[in-house]
């Protein structure tokens, strides 16, 4: 009888020459990207000395290597005040001496100025992320969810940018690990329910002791093998909140959940869900209506890579990245472990990471926040990665965990490198974490907050010469709040249609702001068009470039 332990000799010759003929083809699509002359120019400025930010992040670490200390946190970029700014509110990790998260308010120019006793948000939990900022109670402001180790908070907004702690009332303060978390409304009564991701469940009781090489340093979650349940809030339409989850099915599997996506992935009308896992399979939970969900990621093609494998799931950033009218997501990942941008399909994925150019180029540094937008506004998605060990290494800058963030440029069918690499003169250093996405100082040109562990955030100011013309949108919902989840194609003139959603949280632990961007280089707009959550639609024909803001029950 034959030993089917191991294969035989043909059977082996002829998996290693799979795997060589696939590893080549990644390794080629990736070389032919490299072969791409980089693009040498200055996209960005650090300003955040400049612009009043001197907000440190403290991870607290004092001794004992915690777990917590390595993750970092998020920020959030949106309009707290109603002037028609974009301000900027920090999640604190460790709030030693009472010192918590921190609001800054844009005074119209581009400089901050913190808001006196943050106006009620400064939150000293733990923090993680304020990765939800949104009108959860429709009385048209954004209210914040913030994320932490331990209970996490909704604050609730009085229209003038002031907060008030209504967690309890909510019913939203889950207890455990909160990492990612999302607004949207997934049982189609007009009210933003809330998803919220956990980690694992972790007491500094659990903490083991953890070398490399001989050194101690933090530990990988799978030293615990405790990953944590996911939270699904039913909003009541009243203030208050359902935890559905059970009913939801969420309860069925459980990961390492640190980035998530929420869109109808496969054009039925019902929102779907996406939770990236750190070393666990990543999960889509398919929207069965009713607020029930299927876990699909497997069937559909997102659980793990081309090769099987399950990475570290960090960060997500949700775009159309090839033009198809459909959400396709990537997916950060660690050091020798490539990214993974999912190709949306229709009702699959494939994943496209060695095709769009990014399986070896994205191997060389441990990213976190991600942020896919058009920061030239040639009408291509660009890439930006921020990036940190989570070991140490050589020192950068004093830091063992540091490592510089990397900016591609997207054109059609890819990305390319630019030069400096992260697009920013003086490469400023960090181990960066969160990044949030906005219109700053409302020039017309994406710019970029970057959270770092230990020190004060980057404030990059897009600088790019010669950009394209833009439409920045604010699509607005019933309630006069933004239309989160809504779709908006722009059809330019020639063949091209540019599809992006209302969607600010992602990335890591963050949120940017909640208005659509859309780089039009030269092209001309033939029409614009929005699909509102519940599906109506309308036509706004030819806008011009610039800003704009369309409402659902707007005339004419």
């Amino acid at each position: 009888m034959r030993d089917n332990t191991w294969p035989s000799a043909t059977q082996a010759m002829r998996s290693a020459c799979l795997v060589a003929l696939l590893l080549a083809g990644c390794a080629e699509s990736d070389r032919a990207a490299e072969r791409v002359p980089a693009v040498r120019a200055e996209w960005f400025t650090d300003i955040a000395h400049d612009a009043g930010v001197d907000f440190v992040h403290d991870s607290g670490h004092a001794g004992p290597y915690l777990m917590p200390e390595i993750m970092g946190s998020g920020a959030a970029l949106a309009d707290v005040d109603g002037d028609g700014d974009v301000d900027l509110y920090l999640v604190q990790g460790a709030a030693r001496n009472a010192v918590g998260n921190a609001l800054y308010l844009n005074d119209g120019t581009g400089q901050f100025h913190r808001a006196p006793d943050d106006h009620g948000s400064g939150d000293t939990g733990y923090g993680m992320g304020v990765v939800a900022a949104a009108d959860y109670d429709a009385d048209g402001d954004v209210d914040l969810y913030v994320t932490n180790v331990g209970a996490n908070v909704l604050l609730a907004n009085d229209g003038a940018g002031h907060f008030t702690d209504v967690t309890d009332r909510a019913g939203v303060g889950d207890t455990g690990w909160g990492t990612a978390a999302m607004f949207a409304d997934l049982d189609g009564d007009a009210d933003l329910d809330l998803l919220v991701v956990n980690y694992i469940v972790w007491s500094p009781a659990v903490e083991p002791d953890c070398y490399q090489s001989g050194v101690q340093t933090y530990c990988a979650p799978e030293h615990f093998n405790a990953p944590q349940a996911d939270r699904l809030y039913r909003n009541n339409g009243d203030g208050t909140f359902t935890d559905v989850s059970r009913y939801a099915g969420l309860n069925l599997i459980f990961g390492n959940g640190l980035g998530a996506a929420i869109n109808d992935f496969d054009d039925d009308g019902v929102q779907d869900l996406f939770v990236a896992n750190d070393m666990n399979s990543n999960q889509l939970w398919r929207g069965q209506g009713g607020l029930r969900f299927a876990e699909e990621a497997m069937m559909r093609g997102v659980a793990v890579d081309e090769h099987g494998d399950a990475k570290a799931g960090m960060g997500v950033a949700l775009a159309d990245v090839d033009d198809d009218g459909d959400p396709d997501l990537l997916v950060v990942n660690l050091e020798k472990q490539s990214d993974s941008l999912y190709r949306n399909d229709g009702a699959l994925f494939a994943d496209a990471t060695a095709a769009m150019g990014l399986s070896v180029v994205s191997r060389r540094f441990t990213r976190f926040g991600v942020a896919l937008a058009d920061f030239d506004n040639d009408g291509y998605l660009d890439l930006y990665e921020a990036n940190g060990r989570i070991m140490p290494g050589e020192p950068l800058d004093q830091d063992v965990f540091a490592e510089p963030n990397v900016l591609m440029k997207g054109r059609a069918g890819g990305f390319v490198p630019v030069s400096p690499q992260d697009g920013t003169k003086g490469t400023p250093i960090a181990t960066s974490r969160g990044v949030a996405v906005a219109d700053v100082d409302r020039d017309g040109g994406l710019d970029i907050v970057v959270v770092n562990r230990d020190a004060v955030p980057h404030l990059l100011r897009n600088v790019v010469s010669n950009r394209g013309g833009y439409l920045w949108l604010r699509v607005l919902g019933a309630a006069g709040g933004d239309a989160i989840g809504a779709r908006v194609e722009v059809e330019l003139a020639g063949s091209r249609t540019l599809t992006r959603w209302v969607q600010p949280s992602g990335s890591y632990l963050s949120s940017s702001e909640p208005a659509v961007h859309f780089g039009l280089g030269s092209a001309t707009i033939n029409e614009v068009r929005v699909v509102w959550p519940d599906g109506h639609t309308r036509s706004f024909g030819i806008l011009s470039s610039g800003r704009h803001t369309l409402a659902r029950f707007a005339e004419g």
